[in-house]
C-alpha cells in the first residue's frame, strides 16, 4: 500500500511547495512519513469536524487546504483547541497535510477548480507569476453571455450551500460573459480585476469599503459577486482528490468532506 509519504510526492507534484507565499505553512503537520495509507478525506478547514470524519471513515491522512498551525507556536498542549486536535489526530493514527498558497497559484489549482464549477473556460491567471501560467485567481468566459441576476444565480447553484449564501452588488441585466474568480479573500484583486476588463469578479470576503469604492470607481467595474470563504474553496477538494486518485492508481480510497465548515450557521 502506498505511504503518507507517496501521497506528500503526489500533492507536491501537483501543487509545489515553492508556490506557497512566504507567510505560509504547507506540508505535513502531524504523522509518519512512512505509515500506510488505505483511505485519505479531503477537506477546506482542520478543524473538529473534519478530524471526527476521517476517523469515523477510517482515513490516516487528511489533506486540508488552510493550515492549521499558520502562525509560530511554541508547542501543542492538548488543553487547547489546536493542540487538542493535534493529540486526537497522533492517537488515532491520523496524518495531517496541509495545501494552502501553493494550491492557490499552482496550473491547476483553487481557483480552476472555482472556475470550473462555475462554468468557465479559463484562459489566465489574473494575478500571474513570472511564467503567466501560475498565480493566484482565474479569468475565464462563460460559453455565451447571459444576465447579471442569471449568473449570481448559476454560482449560487454550483457551490455548496450555505448560511450566508450567494450575494451580489451590479445591475441585475448587465451581461456577463468574462469572469474573475479568487477562492478564498479576494478584495485585494479588485483592481487586478478591473484592469482585465471582465464583466464580473468571484470570490470571498469581500469588505464594505474596499467593496463600495470599487463600485463607485469611475468607468465600467466589475459587477461582484460574495461568496464564503469555504465554499470557494470547496471544490478544490475534488480536485485535490483526484490527483492522488491517478497517482495511487485506485489503491486508495479517496472521500471529499460532507461537512460545512463554514462559522456561520445562523441567520435573523
Amino acid at each position: 500500500m502506498p505511504a503518507v509519504s507517496d501521497i506528500i510526492t503526489a500533492l507536491e507534484t501537483a501543487y509545489p511547495p515553492e508556490l506557497a507565499e512566504s507567510w505560509d505553512a504547507v506540508g505535513l503537520v502531524c504523522g509518519d512519513p512512512a505509515d500506510e495509507v488505505t483511505r485519505v478525506l479531503f477537506c477546506v478547514d482542520p478543524v473538529a469536524e473534519t478530524v471526527d470524519e476521517a476517523i469515523e471513515r477510517g482515513a490516516q491522512l487528511i489533506v486540508a487546504h488552510h493550515p492549521l498551525l499558520l502562525r509560530g507556536v511554541h508547542g501543542v498542549p492538548a488543553d487547547t483547541a489546536k493542540g487538542g486536535l493535534v493529540h486526537r489526530m497522533i492517537r488515532a493514527g491520523v496524518a495531517l497535510y496541509c495545501a494552502h498558497t501553493n494550491a492557490d497559484s499552482a496550473d491547476p489549482g483553487v481557483s480552476d477548480a472555482l472556475a470550473a464549477a462555475i462554468g468557465l473556460r479559463v484562459l489566465r491567471p489574473l494575478d500571474p507569476k513570472a511564467d503567466g501560467v501560475t498565480g493566484i485567481g482565474r479569468i475565464g468566459e462563460l460559453p455565451e453571455a447571459e444576465p447579471f441576476v442569471a449568473f449570481v444565480e448559476r454560482v449560487g447553484k454550483a457551490l455548496p450551500a450555505t448560511v450566508p449564501g450567494v450575494l451580489g452588488a451590479g445591475d441585475p441585466e448587465r451581461p456577463i460573459r468574462t469572469v474573475a474568480v479568487s477562492g478564498g479573500a479576494g478584495d485585494s484583486y479588485l483592481a487586478r480585476a478591473t484592469a482585465a476588463g471582465v464583466d464580473a469578479f468571484v470570490t470571498a470576503d469581500l469588505r464594505h469599503h474596499p467593496a463600495g469604492e470599487h463600485l463607485a470607481g469611475t468607468g465600467e467595474v466589475p459587477a461582484l459577486v460574495g461568496v464564503t470563504h469555504w465554499a470557494s474553496e470547496w471544490p478544490w477538494c475534488g480536485q485535490a482528490s483526484a490527483v492522488v486518485e491517478a497517482a495511487t492508481t485506485g489503491t486508495v480510497d479517496t472521500c471529499v468532506s460532507t461537512r460545512c465548515t463554514d462559522p456561520w450557521n445562523l441567520r435573523a
